[in-house]
């Protein structure tokens, strides 16, 4: 049997891998248009700080492993046509510029997604810049060697990343975000604002609730930010970081997709056409806290999806349990993980949300940087189940929200989390771990425990 992957990075490595595993047999045929394969992305901010020493430390994965497995792997060779009539790929190589066809019995597409480009007047400037691919990566931090103020448009994960990478490296930075809170989209404006008194703090000049409008190239070399509070930003280059958007032209009209691209995939990763399977950036995950498909394009989801193409390539044999969308980032001092529906996300849904707020040490009071850990809490008030969680702090508190997590793909509830076993040691939490807390402040916002 002949498989085609189309795209080798994070999904597309963990199909083949899985596909080598379990089918050692097959003919796995593989077209990938850059240059590389397997890099991570959250790698571009942690070079451009200093953490990681080259971009080239981010690859997991190297071509001449697949190679010397059998696998005919095809680095800078693009995709242009797939037939899922006829089972068929029109491929070029981007070296030579010539034109081969190709035939499947199955394909699996992780073609990923793209930075959206908004729509800026002056956006074509060589001084506004782009950072997922790794040759855009690339290109960024060579830019960035010669330049000192630096333009963030977009205050996302990968914004605000950014923007602490630009300061820890000496540069200006100004973060320019459209809405009137950073991160608006994982966390509720509590935990938001002390995103923003850290950025601000450390050097960070934020511009919220404002659009870029303009890029304007300077006779000094230098690139004008105009913005739609009619204020003006001089600065040497910028980067645009405002989200992104499912890579899935090449099947448009063949496979079902929601309105924004994303291919949608049943729990065994297969499209709507019985020999193609879809996992990534590209694709729709199956989000718990709603019982839904959303597209929720992250790594930890890719190698999932990945992994569940290669089991599935010929049969149905494992089925997605889904996703809770658990994510977590470092800004300077503090930690945020989330998991789950936002407050404002709930509300939109047919759930009785509700919230509470908890404050308090990590660990006794008497033990040194005994850090305040803020957890928001989100849960239904009629199941009592938990819908989300958002927790900030000094202390590590990122695996907290899997615990968070791994309730509510269960089906926790309120009631269980407060009274949830968790381990005490002073050097690590008080005898109730600050997510019981957080639960008892919820169950006491209920009145009282439901009786058992």
């Amino acid at each position: 049997m002949k498989v085609v992957v189309i795209g080798c990075t994070q999904a597309g490595i963990a199909a083949i891998r899985q596909i080598l595993k379990d089918y050692p047999q097959s003919q796995v045929t593989v077209y990938e248009r850059q240059n590389s394969i397997s890099y991570l992305s959250c790698a571009t901010y942690l070079h451009i700080e200093g953490t990681v020493k080259t971009l080239s430390d981010a690859m997991y994965a190297e071509p001449e492993d697949f190679v010397r497995q059998g696998v005919n792997l095809k680095l800078k060779h693009d995709v242009i046509q797939i037939d899922h009539q006829k089972h068929s790929l029109v491929i070029q190589d981007l070296i030579t510029r010539e034109m081969e066809t190709a035939t499947y019995d199955k394909l699996i597409v992780t073609t990923g997604s793209l930075t959206a480009i908004p729509t800026i007047s002056g956006v074509e400037s060589p001084k506004v810049l782009l950072c997922k691919t790794y040759d855009q990566a690339r290109d960024l931090c060579a830019n960035t060697i010669d330049e000192h103020r630096i333009a963030v448009i977009g205050g996302g994960y990968v914004g605000v990343e950014l923007a602490e990478s630009y300061i820890k490296s000496g540069h200006e930075v100004w973060l320019i975000h459209n809405q009137p809170n950073l991160l608006e989209k994982y966390v509720e404006p509590i935990i938001a604002k002390t995103v923003e008194a850290t950025l601000i703090k450390k050097g960070v000049h934020l511009i919220t609730g404002a659009h870029a409008n303009e890029f304007v190239d300077t006779k000094d070399d230098g690139l004008l930010i105009k913005t739609s509070q009619g204020d003006s930003y001089q600065v040497d280059m910028a980067v645009v970081s405002a989200g992104i958007i499912p890579q899935t032209d090449l099947l448009r009209g063949q496979v079902k997709m929601q309105a924004n691209g994303a291919i949608i995939v049943d729990p065994y990763m297969h499209t709507s056409d019985p020999d193609i399977l879809a996992a990534g950036d590209d694709a729709v995950v199956h989000f718990n806290p709603t019982d839904s498909c959303r597209y929720s394009p992250l790594a930890s989801h890719a190698v999932r999806q990945g992994m569940l193409a290669g089991i599935n390539v010929f049969e149905r044999k494992v089925r997605s349990i889904g996703t809770q969308a658990t994510t977590g980032i470092q800004i300077f001092d503090q930690t945020v993980a989330t998991t789950g529906l936002t407050l404002k996300d709930a509300k939109t849904t047919t759930y009785n949300a509700r919230s509470v707020v908890y404050e308090g040490p990590y660990r006794p009071e008497f033990m040194p940087d005994a850090f305040k850990v803020t957890v928001v809490l989100i849960y239904d008030h009629n199941s009592r189940k938990i819908l989300g969680a958002q927790l900030i702090s000094q202390h590590d508190v990122a695996q907290s929200a899997n615990i968070v997590s791994s309730l509510i793909q269960n089906g926790g509830t309120i009631d269980q989390l407060a009274l949830l076993d968790m381990l005490f040691s002073p050097n690590f939490n008080n005898p109730f771990d600050y997510l019981n807390l957080a639960a008892q402040k919820a169950v006491a916002q209920e009145k009282g425990f439901l009786n058992s």
